[in-house]
């Protein structure tokens, strides 16, 4: 990286955002004017381990080469159709991701929330069309502490009442029950019930882990009784647990999957419904769309993403350089650490609260050169690029003992 371009410090930009900015986040007090692999670096010229990695969006580090290979070339042929047209890239961009994934069609979009939308669309449609649900009447069974976006939809059935309060009338059409309980699930589906939305690992809830058994549980609760499983790997996906997909850990494949963050490899928003024939073929020419779902540079960074993960390569840096986070996280229990959860290069980490909230300790982490973020309490999140150095890796560790030893 070479030397800061901005002639404006980062205090002057944070000022300056203030007026003019809605206050939807609140980021911590550094201003990234470059980055590169692991690494950003803010308008003074001082760099940070980058340790959360656009929360899984930056799965492949900051600027791939390979990545920002394909979009210049790209960038250079074409940019946007819509899809009045067709596009000469989209094509095997859908091919290559529903060969990854195992399944069979793919319905392109452009962020998280909106995957997660069609996917309640498709859902209810299926449920009306295939399973015969009577009209208006599909309900969608989804797990208390869920995070799925912030569309009104959608915080219709969250439990965090930041994201729901002032928001409603609500979306109805959704039966909530506690994550990792099977017997609750069961309860709750009946003839109605289109689909079971889960998060494989409920990541805004702190990198909650299931219980061995309770995806294919949940697969199998979902095949008997005649409904959807939709896994929502937004942020699970793509090879941050060491796996190209979060539920291949108990070796589930989902009738529906939703995909994001990663597969625009921190370069334009790209994300996805994947799904069984049957479902996503439901969907008839002007009942759903996207302006740019699909456009070509979208098709071919998607693409080039695809084409990383077919070497399993990261999905094995994932695994071997989850154990060093996990043993150095073990290390840290007793010490500052109460406790932790860790799948490949994902770890939520509860610190003791007598030293400070999640965000006091990611501000004392950002002095020191390291990037997290908090979220509930004070729980921080741990989501390195999956290109991240063993030695980067220890290194962060070290900081963070630094730092709970204070």
């Amino acid at each position: 990286m070479t030397a800061p371009v901005s002639t404006r410090s980062s205090a002057d930009l944070i000022r300056a955002e203030e007026p003019v900015l809605a206050h939807n986040y609140h980021p911590l007090p550094v201003v990234v004017a470059r980055a590169e692999g692991s690494w950003v670096e803010d308008v003074e010229g001082r760099r940070y381990l980058d340790m959360l990695a656009g929360y899984s969006a930056l799965n492949f580090g900051h600027r791939h080469p390979a990545l920002i290979e394909a979009a210049h070339r790209q960038l250079d042929r074409l940019t946007l159709t819509s899809r009045a047209f067709h596009n000469d890239r989209l094509a095997e961009f859908a091919e290559r991701l529903a060969e990854l994934t195992g399944l069979d069609m793919v319905l392109p979009m452009n962020t998280g929330a909106e995957a997660v939308e069609s996917g309640i669309k498709v859902a209810r449609k299926w449920a009306y069309e295939v399973k015969g649900v009577p009209a208006d009447r599909a309900t969608i069974v989804v797990a208390a502490e869920n995070f799925h976006g912030r569309t009104t939809t959608i915080v219709s059935f969250s439990t965090d009442e930041t994201a729901r309060a002032g928001f409603g009338p609500f979306t109805p059409g959704f039966r909530i029950v506690p994550y990792n309980d099977l017997a609750a699930l069961e309860a709750a589906v009946d003839a109605t019930t289109a689909a079971v939305l889960l998060e494989p690992i409920q990541g805004e809830a702190g990198v909650v882990i299931p219980d061995d058994g309770y995806l294919a549980g949940v697969r199998e609760l979902t095949r008997r009784t005649g409904c959807l499983f939709i896994a929502d790997e937004i942020q699970s996906g793509l090879g941050r647990t060491g796996r190209t997909l979060a539920v291949e850990h108990e070796g589930v494949v989902p009738d529906v999957l939703l995909l994001g963050k990663a597969l625009g490899g921190g370069i334009v928003p790209v994300s996805a419904v994947v799904a069984r024939r049957d479902v996503l073929g439901v969907l008839r020419p002007g009942e759903h769309g996207s302006t740019f779902g699909g456009n070509p540079l979208a098709a071919a960074v998607g693409t080039a993403v695809v084409e990383l993960l077919e070497t399993g390569e990261f999905q094995r840096r994932a695994a071997d350089l989850g154990t060093v986070l996990r043993d150095g996280l073990a290390d840290l229990v007793g010490k500052g650490v109460v406790g932790f959860r860790a799948r490949g290069l994902w770890a939520g980490v509860d610190i003791d609260p007598s030293l400070g909230t999640g965000r006091e300790v990611s501000k004392l982490l950002m002095d020191e050169g390291v990037l997290v973020k908090d979220t509930h309490g004070s729980t921080i999140r741990l989501a390195p690029p999956l290109t991240i150095t063993a030695e980067e890796l220890r290194s962060a560790l070290g900081v963070l003992a630094k730092v709970l030893r204070r």
